[in-house]
């Protein structure tokens, strides 16, 4: 699985958690592993013009999918060649935008990147949240993606450090590995 990052926002930006978070996400939802994702932080004039040209709707967003339309396998010809990892689609998202929100819901602006994220994924899957029944289930699909991400790297966090205490135990017992 191919994600690449790109931060032309001018805020500072965790690029290995925005991969680590769309990784999840997409294994999280059966996604076959060739797939590219380009994830793009762009300056909140850039968000309004893109939000202007393809959403018809003045000013900036917090975040934007733009889902690839690939050659469906049933309409290509049958010697032409494989196409290769298939490009899921674009997610760009606003941090200075994305900045005030996650002051109005009480955290930091990682985690409502990290939100977002998931939630330009899911986009980018088909899910959308125009009706009340489709945004219920694609706000517990979010929710319940981003727990268990943190729930994992939570949990990473602990073996790591129970791996360094134990090797600084056997060091200094003399049993390290040599």
């Amino acid at each position: 699985m191919s994600i690449e990052v790109a931060n032309e926002s001018g805020i500072a930006v965790d690029e290995s958690l925005i991969v680590s978070v769309a990784r999840y996400a997409l294994d999280a939802m059966g996604v076959n592993p060739a797939v590219e994702l380009a994830v793009t932080a762009v300056t909140t004039e850039a968000m309004s013009e893109l939000h202007e040209r393809w959403m018809d709707e003045p000013g900036p967003t917090d975040v934007m999918a733009f889902p690839m339309d690939e050659l469906a396998e049933d309409t290509r010809r049958p010697d032409a060649p494989d196409l290769g990892p298939a490009l899921l689609g674009d997610i760009v998202l606003c941090p200075a935008f994305a900045q005030d929100q996650a002051r109005k819901a009480g955290h930091g602006l990682p985690d409502e990147l990290h939100l977002l994220t998931v939630h330009g994924v899911l986009h980018l899957l088909g899910y959308d949240h125009g009706e009340p029944d489709q945004e219920r289930e694609m706000f517990a699909l979010q929710d319940k993606l981003l727990g268990e991400w943190r729930a994992a790297r939570e949990r990473a966090a602990r073996e790591e450090a129970q791996r360094r205490t134990d090797a600084q135990v056997l060091g200094t017992a003399g049993l390290e590995d040599g």
